[in-house]
Formats: structure tokens, C-alpha cells, sequence
């Protein structure tokens, strides 16, 4: 007979897209989740912060349920009585006038690629098919052809072109690089904040303030991805907060689902957004009425504020925690609300295998890049659990 086995099922049929640790789930809690042995591991991945408000949210998993029990999907061909008031929440939180529901965070990225290029061709004048857009090294921006054609990393982009162009790629962190690649062509600046994927890189102070300034003064959009970094993870709403910035538009996903549905949402005002007209954009799924309900109680959770001072004072007990790293096996340490890079010393393990140890120990965090560990657990986390993470990665770092 046919294995039984979660893992060896995966594995035989499903595709090779992923090398997920040695660890199969079945529950999850707060800051908790368990295997099918009923282990329990302290999560300090948070699905790649789209759990933030950790696993199984009282208030999500009931706005989710009552939803169920009413209508879960009509299309945009008709109206449903829960996405108006969560569009109009979300704009409110964003201080913006318009808001596009997708479903995953590269049909954000996608969309807003699609909203530029059409806003530079109508509204600044571009000629038909020249658009450009500066991207950054080091960026992540999702899966699909286009945005894999401008990243830099190899594994995300060989094989896999041709790519259309248009894309013009820069130091993350150098204005002057950015500012030598803005040219009359140039409809937006597409950036990450934080760069979550690329080990949680914080740019130099006053960076996202010159970006803003660079882009006002060549008539270019300044689009933010907060797809990681947004809805609380840094300790504001998002992080172009930490600067004061308020870019033309917002890419939010991840945490906007609560980790119960995916969202994903552009949001910008009126003079960028309503280049869409009906037939030019869509999704079946974008906006439907689940995504809605779990979406608007997210924002509610949000607008008190509580969450963004949660990750602020436990990024600051986490900080606190890695500083007591051995320096001699550790090269750098990065962290930004509650949100960490930890690239290890070279001659040491790797971060895949540090990893592997964790979740022996009963820690779940995850590699990036060979040599960094990525920390964001859920913002639920209490103190205590920090110190027990940090006790576990420590050990797990030292073999």
C-alpha cells in the first residue's frame, strides 16, 4: 500500500518548489505550533510575518466563521455587503483614497507594475511601450515572470525568460545610484522598505526620506512594498513610518489575510488608481467576501495602535536578547521592530543547519541566503519566549 506519511506524500507528489524543514504541523496557537506527535515548537517565522497576530487569532478565526456561515465568494460581478466597509477602512488606515483587493502579494506587485506603467503613459506623458521602473538589488518582490525577470538572486530568475524589461535595478541604500537612474521614462520606484527576503537589510537613516524626495522631483511614483515589513511587524503601521514618509502607493499582503485567507491590497489615491477601468484589471477572487470580513477585522485590530507598540517594545527586548550572541560565531545582527537578521560567522554552520538544530530544540526559524537567520515571530510572543528562542538558537549555533 501507498504511504500515509504527510511528508512522503509531499514529496512524491507534489512539486519540488520548496525545502520546508523536517517539521509537519497539525495545530497552531498564539505564538505555539504542534506536529503530528504533539510536539510543540515556538514559532519565530510567523509564515513570513503573515502571522502576525499569531496563529488562530480569536477575533480572525471568528470573523472567518461567521462569514462562512453567510456567503464566501459572489465575484466582482456583483456587490457583497462586507467589501465596501473593508475598503474604506483600509484606506482610512493608509490614508489613502483607493483601494485594489488581490489575493497574493506578487498580485499586489503585479498590479501596481500594471497601475505605473499605464499612469506614466496617461497622466505623465510617456511615450507607448518606453515606461520604466528602478528596482533594487537584493529585492523580492514575489514569483511570477515579471518580477522574477528583476531580481537579482539566480535561483529566482534562471531559467525562466525571457522577461520583458523595463526594469532598471540599484543599490539598495545608494541615493546617488538611485538618482542617476531616474530618467525621463522612469514612472516609479518600486522598494522595499526593510528587505525582508534579503535578510532583513534596514536601509541607512533618512534613505526612504531621500527616495521620497528623489522621486517628487522627477515626477516619479514612489511605490512601497510592505507586503514583510507592513501592518506592525517593524513597530509602526509600516515601515516608511520610521522616516515619516508617505509613499504614492502601499503593497500590503501577508498579515492583511491574519493568517487565516490570503489578501493582498493596492492602495493609492484616485490619480493612480483610476487608470483601471472596467476589463482593464481583475480577480476572481480579489475581494471576496471571506477575505473581506478576516481583512476588516485586521484593520480594526490595527487602528488601536496596541500591536505596533506590542512589536516596538518586544523588538527592543529582542535586540537585547541577540546582543548576547557569541560575537565570534555571529558577523552581523540586524532588527528592526520585531523583525531580525542574523548572518552568521563564516566557518561556522550554516544558517540551514542552525536551523535544523532549532527545530530540534523545539524552535522553528528559517535560512535565507546560506549564511543569515530570519527571526519574526508573532507578535504575541511574550518576553519570556524570547529568551527561551535566544537559549535555543544559542545552542543551536555552538552545535
Amino acid at each position: 500500500m501507498e504511504s500515509t506519511d504527510p511528508t512522503a506524500l509531499e514529496d512524491r507528489y507534489g512539486a519540488h518548489n520548496y525545502h520546508p524543514l523536517p517539521v509537519v504541523l497539525a495545530e497552531g496557537e498564539g505564538a505555539w505550533v504542534a506536529d503530528t506527535d504533539g510536539r510543540r515548537y515556538l514559532d519565530w517565522l510567523a509564515a513570513y510575518s503573515a502571522v502576525n497576530f499569531g496563529h488562530r487569532h480569536p477575533r480572525l478565526v471568528a470573523a472567518a466563521k461567521a462569514q462562512l456561515d453567510r456567503i464566501t465568494l459572489a465575484s466582482r460581478a456583483f456587490h457583497t455587503d462586507v467589501l465596501g466597509p473593508f475598503l474604506a477602512a483600509l484606506a482610512e488606515l493608509c490614508g489613502k483614497e483607493s483601494v485594489l483587493p488581490m489575493n497574493t502579494g506578487a498580485e499586489a506587485v503585479e498590479s501596481a507594475i500594471k497601475a505605473a506603467r499605464k499612469w506614466g503613459y496617461t497622466r505623465k506623458g510617456v511615450p507607448a511601450g518606453k515606461a520604466r521602473i528602478v528596482v533594487f538589488d537584493g529585492n523580492f518582490h514575489g514569483r511570477t515572470t515579471t518580477i522574477v525577470g528583476f531580481s537579482s538572486d539566480p535561483d529566482s530568475y534562471e531559467g525562466f525568460g525571457p522577461y520583458d524589461g523595463g526594469f532598471d535595478s540599484v543599490p539598495y541604500g545608494d541615493i546617488g545610484a538611485l538618482r542617476a537612474a531616474i530618467g525621463p521614462d522612469t514612472v516609479a520606484v518600486l522598494i522595499e522598505p526593510v528587505q525582508g527576503e534579503a535578510g532583513v537589510v534596514v536601509p541607512p537613516a533618512g534613505y526612504l526620506r531621500a527616495v521620497r524626495a528623489a522621486c517628487d522631483a522627477a515626477n516619479v511614483l514612489m511605490i512601497a512594498d510592505e507586503i514583510q515589513s507592513g501592518l506592525a511587524r517593524t513597530g509602526h503601521t509600516f515601515a516608511c513610518d520610521r522616516e515619516d514618509v508617505v509613499p504614492d502607493v502601499y503593497l500590503l499582503g501577508k498579515a492583511l489575510g491574519g493568517g487565516v485567507v490570503p489578501v493582498s491590497a493596492v492602495v493609492a489615491d484616485r490619480e493612480v488608481m483610476d487608470v483601471f477601468t472596467p476589463g482593464t484589471h481583475g480577480s476572481t477572487f480579489g475581494g471576496n467576501p471571506v477575505a473581506a470580513a478576516v481583512g476588516a477585522e485586521v484593520v480594526a485590530m490595527l487602528a488601536t495602535g496596541e500591536w505596533q507598540a506590542r512589536a516596538r517594545d518586544l523588538g527592543k527586548h529582542l535586540e537585547q536578547a541577540l546582543a548576547t550572541l557569541d560575537p565570534s560565531t555571529v558577523d552581523d545582527v540586524r532588527v528592526c521592530g520585531l523583525w531580525a537578521g542574523v548572518d552568521l560567522a563564516a566557518g561556522g554552520p550554516s544558517a540551514r543547519e542552525v536551523c535544523e538544530r532549532a527545530a530540534r530544540l523545539g524552535l522553528l526559524c528559517k535560512e535565507t541566503h546560506v549564511t543569515t537567520v530570519r527571526i519574526a515571530p508573532p507578535l504575541v510572543i511574550e518576553p519570556e519566549e524570547i529568551d527561551r528562542g535566544i537559549a535555543i538558537l544559542k545552542r543551536a549555533i555552538e552545535g
